[in-house]
């Protein structure tokens, strides 16, 4: 079977890492991803932006790209869209009106529950099949829509969970992937590591080169580098992590943390305006859909600052976050991996 995959985010592409794990060995993957998984249309790195302002300035490159996907399809037997919805739904459109009867497959829908609600007819219409990771998801659509939950990629990737709290006085700081997000954090985060009297860890993403650390985070003389965010997350006692499905993997993990992002102006105004949430991570957006309350603090923008994550972090209740750790895992239920895969290889009916 040929896949055409149009996987763009660096998160999109774990989940898929997990997914072809789970897939017959003759599901051959087309398009877009990670060059691990075959041979994509294109080098990931190129697709690198942040926010709308980047989007806006590489629009010509993206419409281009979005063609050649659709001229892809011709050969494909089906369709696997995974987030990135500003690309993929103008993707599904086109593919529709050229070939009616192709099966499309989202996983990792776009979040129109928080933006956009409009996008939902038109992701009834298009999708054939909606591959929910959310559990209120469903709640948004029709009752006739063709959407399924069907669990979190998370929980295929994390293996072991903290069960207690740990004293070990190490602390971790993620400052995000993109360069953007860790150069407006890592000033801070440096002055918050002078009030903490803790054996600090940075965690960098496993692409960046030597060279890429030293011009994006600086000289990182007073924190230990490591790669692997799953392990460190479990050994260490609290966590500094910017938004982004990091903020997720830690609360499931459970290792108390503070949320901390800090978005170019222009993009935070316009996300600000667009979009209808009370929080952004993605742990407190769930666990206040079923417990009415955040699971973690969140500092946003000014509000960023050493004095007020050091307090933060001074008050933070540590056992009631494992508590409420566990209670959104039981929530969320298992993983994904192996439903999606069966939705996949599910042989069309005649």
């Amino acid at each position: 079977m040929k896949l055409l995959v149009s996987a763009l985010e660096h998160s999109a592409n774990i989940h898929l890492k997990a997914l072809k794990q789970e897939l017959s060995p003759d599901v051959e993957f087309i398009g877009i991803f990670d060059k691990e998984l075959g041979t994509p249309l294109i080098d990931l790195s190129s697709l690198a932006i942040m926010g709308f302002v980047d989007a806006i300035k590489k629009l010509r490159f993206f419409f281009k790209l979005n063609t050649q996907m659709a001229e892809l399809a011709r050969d494909a037997d089906k369709v696997l869209l995974m987030d990135s919805s500003g690309f993929n739904l103008p993707l599904a459109k086109k593919i529709r009106k050229k070939y009616p009867d192709k099966e499309i497959i989202y996983y990792i829908l776009p979040q129109a529950w928080a933006w956009k609600q409009k996008r939902i007819p038109v992701l009834e219409r298009t999708i054939t099949h909606l591959a929910s990771i959310l559990p209120f998801e469903k709640d948004y659509y029709s009752k006739n829509a063709p959407i399924t939950y069907v669990g979190h990629p998370l929980l295929d990737e994390i293996k072991e969970f903290k069960e207690t709290l740990s004293q070990t006085n190490k602390i971790a700081f993620m400052p995000g992937s993109r360069r953007g997000e860790i150069k407006k954090l890592m000033p801070v985060f440096e002055e918050l590591r002078e009030k903490l009297e803790c054996e600090a860890y940075i965690i960098v993403p496993k692409q960046f080169t030597k060279e890429d650390i030293k011009e994006v985070y600086g000289t990182l003389t007073k924190f230990k580098i490591v790669h692997d965010a799953h392990q460190t997350l479990r050994e260490c006692d609290f966590a500094f992590i910017c938004s982004g499905t990091a903020t997720l993997e830690a609360a499931l993990i459970g290792i108390p943390f503070i949320l901390s992002y800090i978005a170019k102006p222009l993009d935070y105004f316009l996300a600000s305006r667009l979009v209808k949430l009370d929080y952004i991570g993605l742990g407190n957006i769930m666990f206040e859909k079923f417990k009415g309350e955040p699971l973690h603090p969140e500092f946003i923008q000014d509000e960023v600052t050493p004095d007020n994550l050091f307090e933060a972090y001074k008050k933070f209740d540590r056992e009631k976050f494992l508590n409420n750790s566990k209670e959104l895992r039981k929530y969320l239920g298992h993983g994904s991996s192996k439903t999606v895969a069966s939705i996949i290889e599910e042989k069309n009916e005649d």
